[in-house]
């Protein structure tokens, strides 16, 4: 039940009602006004803006926006569930619900109880989205960085699924080009020290120890064979080993999050060539045969010239026809492809696979590659795929205030799996997401474990916790009473009568709008904002306790209070513990 969209319905009718009259056109967009909470809770429960929307399309029969306001509130006054609807200012419209509609929500929450928020109807997503995620260079273990990215990735796909699309999980293995020959020639003088050299390594080279156990497990495979050959041969051999190594170390480091990917995509793959071509040349080809790549000379950037700044002629993607700044190379001086090629040819295969929706999620640094990527997905679609690029911001690792030294694992910088080791999933995958992904991060060890309000997922899970206590003290009183969801659906619930109580209601109902936006819009951090805001109410609410025995959730002499508060009590933990699900984060019943 979403008493957002009920009411959306509801008006659509009222408009459809006064078409009928004449007085509008019959090409209203209904998609464009919106049923939302008031800014301010105190002018009710609900307000929409339809007549301010509609305003020039009813000027011919209504003097002004507040006239047709008017007449849509007089007809949601009309409405059973509806206690008041009020114009406020040009023709914004205030509506204040009855408690028993509350009371209908909670039932539907019990009902449902997992299921309760997942979009219905045109609310609800379609077709199938693929998320790229992580994809960091298989070079190292994970930074804290890359972390931020991959649990925004990781809660963003659980939302979209929720909301009813088919998601797949995707990896994108950076295996081609000069980082990994670096990564190959680390790992060689690994080798060399696992077979009892020596050895120095050079500025240019991975320091980090994590290559220590690719070096002991070439020395195993290959014993002292790969010695006496040159670079040429061993490199190939050692940079397979080398990746396989890495990405066994990455897909640990994402376990340890709970973070799993169904695809992982190599790039080596699109190099590859097959009867003299590769993927990127076949997709160069392809667009060059719809007139999209063509061979000129680009403007010298606005500015001072860069060093590596090049006036010749080059092969070119006319990504400027798909709103990019400038049309883009596709070869390098050398002839070889750039970086962009590949990722068109990438793009083109999540294409070709059926997807009708990508979702990218970068690091900040990436920025500048947005609007030619964009540009490549709706020319290679036709403009028939979206793609959508997040950009998570740095993260900036402290404890209590200063910054976190580097780590001798790694060589210079934290690893992720340090951090998820130090202070656990659940408070790094909550704070990551308690912030926006464009805004930066100060992510500071000692706070996330603390036990207080201040601290995000602590109160949220605390409110779970609570709130399961207050079900074994319920069953302490009355033994035989029935706590399952779908039994606390038949409970009194018209007794629930304190503002306390109906304000916890009102912040359940709006679960499911908050889960439509969230999905809409690609933004899992609402989802922990929503969560803590909830904890916030419940918390409140069971203080007033403390001093009034009247407001506790059980009161052993009044069977039937305790019975309607309880199904109160468990519609909010199916709202947590749903949310918290999505993010990716435990709701547990006691804390330890």
């Amino acid at each position: 039940m979403n008493i957002f969209s009920d009411f959306h319905v509801a008006i659509a009718a009222i408009l459809d009602s006064i078409k009928a009259s004449g007085r509008l056109p019959e090409t209203l967009d209904y998609a464009r006004f919106v049923v939302e909470p008031p800014k301010d809770a105190a002018h009710g429960d609900l307000a929409t803006n339809a007549a301010m929307v509609f305003a020039k399309e009813a000027k011919a029969n209504f003097a002004n926006p507040r006239q047709l306001a008017v007449e849509i509130a007089a007809a949601l006054a009309e409405l059973p569930n509806v206690a008041e609807a009020e114009v406020a200012g040009p023709g914004f419209i205030n509506i204040r619900l009855k408690p028993s509609l509350y009371a209908d929500v909670l039932r539907a929450v019990l009902n449902d109880c997992e299921a309760y928020g997942r979009p219905q109807g045109r609310g609800a997503l379609t077709g199938k989205i693929n998320v790229e995620y992580v994809s960091a260079n298989p070079t190292g273990p994970m930074h804290v960085g890359h972390g931020r990215g991959a649990v925004f990735g990781d809660a963003l796909a659980n939302l979209l699924a929720f909301a009813g699309a088919e998601v797949t999980r995707e990896y994108y293995i950076n295996d081609a080009g000069a980082q990994v020959d670096v990564l190959a020639r680390s790992a060689f003088l690994r080798y060399r020290e696992a077979l009892g050299e020596t050895i120095t390594i050079p500025e240019g080279l991975y320091p980090g120890d994590y290559l220590k156990a690719a070096g002991e497990a070439l020395a195993k495979q290959y014993g002292r064979e790969l010695l006496d050959k040159s670079e040429s041969e061993w490199l190939e051999p050692v940079k397979r080993a080398a990746i396989d190594a890495m990405m066994a170390m990455i897909r640990d480091d994402l376990a340890a999050l709970d973070i799993t990917h169904e695809v992982f995509f190599s790039e080596r793959t699109l190099h590859e060539k097959i009867n003299g071509l590769s993927e990127i040349d076949k997709e160069i080809n392809e667009l060059r045969a719809r007139g999209l790549v063509y061979d000129g000379r680009l403007p010298p950037p606005k500015g001072q010239l860069p060093d590596d700044w090049e006036d010749r002629e080059q092969t070119l993607f006319r990504s400027t026809d798909f709103g990019d700044d400038v049309d883009r190379p596709l070869k390098k001086s050398d002839g070889s492809n750039t970086y962009f090629a590949a990722d068109i040819a990438y793009h083109k295969s999540k294409i070709d696979r059926g997807f009708t929706a990508l979702v990218d999620v970068w690091g900040a640094d990436h920025g500048g590659y947005v609007k030619r990527m964009t540009a490549a997905v709706a020319a290679l679609s036709d403009n028939k795929v979206t793609l959508d690029v997040k950009l998570c911001q740095l993260v900036k690792l402290m404890r209590n205030g200063e910054p976190v030294k580097m780590s001798k694992r790694a060589g210079d910088f934290v690893t992720l799996r340090e951090v998820v080791d130090e202070v656990g999933v659940d408070a790094v995958r909550f704070m990551m997401l308690y912030r926006k992904n464009d805004a930066p991060l100060e992510f500071d060890l000692a706070k996330v474990i603390e036990q207080s309000k201040d601290n995000a997922v602590f109160y949220v899970q605390y409110a779970h916790a609570r709130a399961k206590s207050a079900l074994r003290q319920a069953l302490g009183a009355f033994p035989d009473l029935d706590l399952t969801p779908k039994a606390l659906a038949a409970a009194p619930l018209d007794l629930l009568q304190d503002e306390g109580e109906i304000a916890l209601a009102k912040a359940i109902a709006q679960y499911p709008r908050l889960i439509e936006s969230a999905a809409t819009a690609h933004e899992p951090h609402r989802i922990a904002f929503y969560l803590y805001d909830l904890a916030s109410v419940f918390h409140s609410h069971w203080n007033k306790g403390k001093d009034r025995p009247q407001l506790r959730f059980v009161n052993a002499d009044d069977r039937n209070s305790t019975y309607a508060r309880m199904a109160l009590v468990v519609s909010l933990t199916c709202v947590l513990a749903s949310g918290s699900r999505l993010l990716g984060v435990s709701a547990p019943d006691e804390m330890r």
